[in-house]
């Protein structure tokens, strides 16, 4: 169902809250009522009045200057990923996806260079659904397959999130990840649906959804306790389609000649779906990253 929000408004009151008046020189003195910086005090140190800072706020004036919003980052401390989620915020044009199909079918060039990755490697789109997977991506983690959600997985799925030491940073990255890539899409359906349901079904989401942080992906390691090999770090690569704006080929990949390499040619000579959990931590590969 679609629902209308005051995005702006939203995102910067989500922000205002997160700095504390000793962040910005203020003494921290007196009881707050709410969190973080106050209206009057984010437009002071912004240089603007407190009224139009409230019409910002309430959604009754969205067409600010570059100007007034460069000095409401300044104040509220986004850096350029922030800065520029908050420009695609006060744009009168309407939402990319009404005005593209909803069909989102990777070309055949694509799936048959999936097909031929030795790697993990798998298709996503800017939610995070799985649109194809090889059989070694399959084998890393039973659940990237086809049809798919990786956030659902990561918030509601014990087992997947037994996989990532680090799954707490983990998640942080793909929430902050998905409000980038939407933008001022706020009432596309399919995010308002993913959105709600992770919501109602996990109070950590909602904490991260709350807070507004936008960050892009970029290429990075990532450490995975495997239950049949044991812990490997790899490394994250997603790169863009042609022709397809939406769409990712997510690739995990080792150093040459590592430890990680092994355990991961190990996992891909094996058959993963139907060996239990325990038999493989009986037996990781040894060997140093």
């Amino acid at each position: 169902m679609r629902r209308t929000t005051n995005a702006l408004g939203t995102y910067l009151r989500a922000r205002r809250e997160l700095v504390t008046p000793r962040q910005v020189g203020l003494p921290d003195a007196g009881v707050r009522r709410v969190p973080g910086l106050r209206r009057e005090e984010v437009a002071m140190l912004a240089g603007i009045s407190a009224d139009y800072y409230l019409r910002l706020e309430r959604g009754r004036d969205r067409n600010p200057s570059v100007q007034v919003l460069e000095s409401i980052a300044r104040v509220l401390r986004l850096d350029d990923d922030h800065f520029a989620h908050l420009l695609t915020l006060v744009g009168e044009v309407p939402g990319r996806y009404r005005a593209r199909s909803r069909e989102e079918t990777p070309s055949a060039g694509v799936l048959k260079l999936l097909g031929s990755l030795a790697q993990p490697a798998f298709i996503e789109n800017r939610y995070f659904d799985i649109l194809a997977a090889n059989p070694p991506a399959s084998a890393l983690d039973p659940r990237l397959v086809k049809g798919g959600n990786q956030l659902r997985d990561l918030f509601l799925d014990p087992s997947v999130q037994a996989l990532y030491p680090e799954w707490k940073s983990v998640t942080e990255c793909f929430v902050a990840n998905l409000r980038q890539v939407v933008g001022n899409d706020v009432d596309d359906p399919r995010l308002v649906a993913l959105t709600d349901e992770l919501s109602q079904a996990s109070p950590y989401f909602r904490g991260l959804w709350a807070r507004h942080e936008v960050r892009g992906q970029r290429g990075t390691p990532i450490r995975i306790d495997h239950p049949r090999v044991g812990e490997l770090t790899l490394n994250r690569e997603r790169l863009s389609i042609g022709g397809a704006e939406d769409l990712m080929l997510v690739v995990h990949h080792p150093d040459a000649g590592s430890g990680d390499a092994a355990r991961l040619a190990l996992l891909a000579s094996t058959e993963a779906p139907g060996l239990p959990a325990s038999a493989g931590r009986a037996g990781r590969v040894a060997g140093s990253r």
